[in-house]
């Protein structure tokens, strides 16, 4: 067909590359593979760019009534590692002509009831952190397709459930402590309900259980550094034998525990090893550097959205928790030989 006022239809793709219009869907919808060989995909994509043809993406999504468009819901943007999760998600959403709209929901809630008129009518689907659960019934996103991050699989309200290895994350931060020489332990736990803090809670006082001669203190506190501060000065102002490895929940934590450490007149790692989870930049912006789990955030919100596409084309979705490493730097090193207990000298 000749260039010309008149638009290339599909039809027009079909006929030039001698294949069906049904093969031409399939395979500028990716959705050819096992379906059309992919010499006769590559006719079509030849054809097409050949006449310029350019799918009408307005009138297909309202034959399929899909509006393409994904809500990533997060419970705040106050670190990095929601946003590399948007932009990982984000990324494959692009490749799959979809775009993503996130909603920080720092309350449960969060700033607006409810961002959309009407969820179902605005959204394809709904991916959320398990921290931001509450807010899902207030935007209706429990009743659209739903996929769950750091969610517990066995009682999640999405049809998938994407995850990092977060236990292993504490088994490896556990064993380089033990490994060091620590035996008396101190966890600055996240105040916050979330299954993914109750798996690092449960996984180190485990991996714990099978060490001889350890001990382990639990203290709470919020996900802030003044609240690390507060919790970890009065935990290291109790009586008795103080802890020598001390195990935050996440960076900032850790960095809280930092300026207590220090207002306490002690010195990490020499009075006390002190690791996170996340790896965060403010890992190697504090000093010394932090030991910690290094979380791959955007390859995490990848696999979040990937799990999304595949429920909404009825696919089963990828399995497996996403893997996670240890990064040893400067906070942690053996213990000092002998217990040191308040008041006392060495």
């Amino acid at each position: 067909m000749a260039r010309g006022s008149t638009r290339p239809t599909s039809r027009d793709v079909a006929r030039a590359a001698g294949v069906s219009q049904a093969a031409v869907s399939l395979v500028l919808g990716d959705k050819w593979r096992g379906r059309v060989s992919e010499p006769t995909a590559q006719r079509v994509r030849d054809a097409a760019l050949e006449l310029g043809y350019r799918p009408n993406l307005a009138a297909r999504n309202l034959r399929l009534g899909r509006t393409r468009t994904v809500l990533l819901v997060v419970p705040a943007l106050t670190t990095e590692f929601f946003a590399e999760v948007y932009t990982g998600a984000a990324r494959v959403a692009a490749e799959h002509g979809f775009g993503v709209v996130l909603y920080p929901s720092p309350e449960g809630v969060g700033p607006a009831r409810d961002p959309f008129a009407s969820a179902q009518a605005a959204l394809d689907g709904v991916i959320a952190s398990s921290m931001a659960a509450d807010a899902l019934s207030a935007i209706r996103g429990d009743q659209l397709p739903l996929v769950m991050l750091d969610s517990d699989p066995e009682g999640s309200l999405g049809a998938a459930t994407v995850n990092l290895d977060i236990a292993d994350g504490i088994r490896q931060v556990t064993h380089h402590l033990l490994a060091l020489g620590h035996r008396s332990f101190l966890h600055l736990a996240a105040d916050i309900p979330s299954w993914t803090f109750e798996v690092r809670a449960r996984e180190l006082v485990s991996r714990l259980a099978d060490a001889p001669g350890t001990e382990l203190r639990t203290i709470r506190a919020p996900i802030s550094i003044e609240g690390a501060l507060r919790a970890t000065e009065a935990a290291l102002a109790a009586p008795g034998p103080r802890p020598t490895a001390l195990v935050c929940d996440d960076d900032k934590l850790a960095a809280g525990a930092y300026k207590a450490v220090r207002r306490a007149g002690l010195r990490v790692p020499d009075d006390l090893s002190v690791t996170g989870l996340d790896d965060l930049g403010l890992a190697t912006a504090i000093d010394p550097e932090l030991t910690t789990v290094r979380l791959d955030a955007e390859a995490f919100g990848e696999r979040g959205m990937r799990a999304l596409l595949a429920v909404l084309e009825g696919r089963p979705p990828e399995k497996g928790d996403l893997p996670v490493s240890l990064v040893v730097r400067g906070s942690t090193a053996p213990p000092r030989r002998g217990e040191v207990k308040r008041g006392e000298t060495r």
